[in-house]
């Protein structure tokens, strides 16, 4: 659905392109949750509002979205994974964020 296409492998030069943000110490907030925790969280509300607002999906379609979006974070482990366990920053979670955005344009432009 998105992981063979153009704009993933773009999003993911964006990742790259980005990496300082994950390797220099910036302001963290009381509680912050670690990126790992961050990107699963931002992501699985970024599915969830995939199916809401497209609830005729049929359910291979959402097996699918869900498979693509473990292989997606999967990656963001695998790029990320010398600081999976710190606690995120306040410019990391601005970035996950953008960045799970991001994610969901992919699918809507897919399912569109």
């Amino acid at each position: 659905m998105v992981l063979n296409r153009q704009g993933y492998d773009d999003l993911i030069m964006y990742l790259t392109q980005n990496l300082a943000l994950f390797e220099k110490p910036g302001e963290i907030k009381p509680g912050a949750p670690t990126v790992i925790e961050l990107i699963e969280d931002v992501i699985a509300e970024n599915v969830i509002r995939i199916c809401q607002q497209h609830p005729d999906l049929s359910t291979e379609q959402r097996s699918q979205i869900v498979r693509e979006v473990d292989g997606i974070v999967y990656d963001l482990q695998e790029v990320l994974s010398s600081v999976t366990s710190h606690t995120v920053t306040v410019e990391q979670h601005a970035f996950i964020d953008e960045f799970a955005g991001l994610v969901k344009n992919l699918f809507d432009n897919a399912i569109n």
